[in-house]
């Protein structure tokens, strides 16, 4: 008697039907209905290969939500962590908690040993004070405030050019 036994424990899947695990029969099942019915839908009204275009991207996510997993995490458990990183997040910033005075301190104390072993030392004056980081940090944070905004636009943009194929592809259709 051979029984087949997966060498990856952890990746073992049970089959339902047809090699699918239940949850990606429901999730094939549910894709299936959403497409077939915008395509019933629309077809009429712009046409059967408009009507697909149209169901492609409503029906991707519900497909990937039984297929996709990455690290473990379902489809929308990893989208839903990666707009939390994306928009959610605030940036981190570093503040230096020493000031310029204990630096300077530092670099004549090591400056000092060094004379005394005999080795010329070469230091540097640290001109930069709390403010200055202070600055340069709500710089940072001010570009990643901007890159945000970017991004947001960019992506109320794409819906409304994708808004407005689907506009035209019906004006189209009604006119002809």
């Amino acid at each position: 008697m051979v029984i087949e036994i997966n060498k990856d424990i952890d990746r073992y899947q049970e089959s339902v039907a047809l090699g699918l695990s239940a949850k990606q029969l429901v999730f094939s099942i549910a894709s299936i209905v959403v497409g077939g019915g915008l395509v019933l839908l629309l077809y009429r009204y712009i046409g059967l290969t408009g009507a697909a275009y149209v169901a492609i991207p409503c029906v991707a996510p519900i497909a990937l939500g039984g297929f996709y997993s990455y690290n473990g995490m379902g489809f929308y458990e990893y989208m839903g962590r990666k707009f939390h990183f994306m928009f959610g997040n605030k940036a981190l910033t570093y503040v230096s908690t020493e000031g310029a005075q204990a630096i300077m301190e530092f670099e004549t104390e090591f400056a000092f040993a060094e004379k005394a072993k005999g080795i010329k030392c070469f230091t540097k004056k640290i001109n930069k004070s709390k403010e200055e980081v202070k600055s340069v940090n709500k710089g940072s944070r001010e570009d990643f405030e901007e890159m945000k905004k970017k991004t947001k636009k960019i992506a109320i943009a794409c819906m409304g050019v994708i808004v407005a194929t689907i506009a035209g592809i019906a004006a189209y259709k009604y006119m002809h």
